[in-house]
């Protein structure tokens, strides 16, 4: 069955997406995304598509397309890896910069509970209170 792309075209953005629609799905590497792309493929779980729709799409899950599929799936993973990062540090730039802002009040709260000594009985031993005995 000849393919509508042309072979040197490079994966379609169809083919990207199905990529990542798996990597979404089990956060792997090469070869366990493969084994996740195959079991997709063979649910029809990505737009309903089979082996034989995304062979339209280019992807192809023969030995000799493989090579292109694990440098699509490494690109794919790579960017993920990076845009999850980004997503992670602008988090965490965001709570702190919220702290800042706003845990001023909260910040002088707990700093007090440091100062002050607390008072009763001590509770809580567990194990390490039954070995003492």
């Amino acid at each position: 069955m000849d393919s509508p792309r042309p072979a040197d075209s490079g994966p379609s953005p169809e083919a990207a997406a199905f990529v990542r629609f798996c990597y979404h799905r089990r956060r792997a590497g090469w070869p366990e995304l493969y084994d996740e792309m195959c079991a997709v493929a063979s649910r029809r779980l990505y737009n309903g598509w089979g082996f034989m729709e995304l062979a339209d799409h280019g992807i192809g899950f023969s030995l000799f397309q493989t090579p292109a599929l694990a440098l699509l799936a490494r690109e794919i993973v790579r960017d993920e890896t990076e845009r999850r990062a980004r997503s992670q540090a602008r988090q965490v730039a965001d709570r702190a910069e919220d702290g800042v802002i706003a845990g001023d009040a909260a910040g002088a709260e707990s700093n007090e509970r440091l100062d002050r000594p607390e008072t009763g009985p001590v509770t809580g031993l567990g194990l390490a209170g039954a070995a003492i005995g």
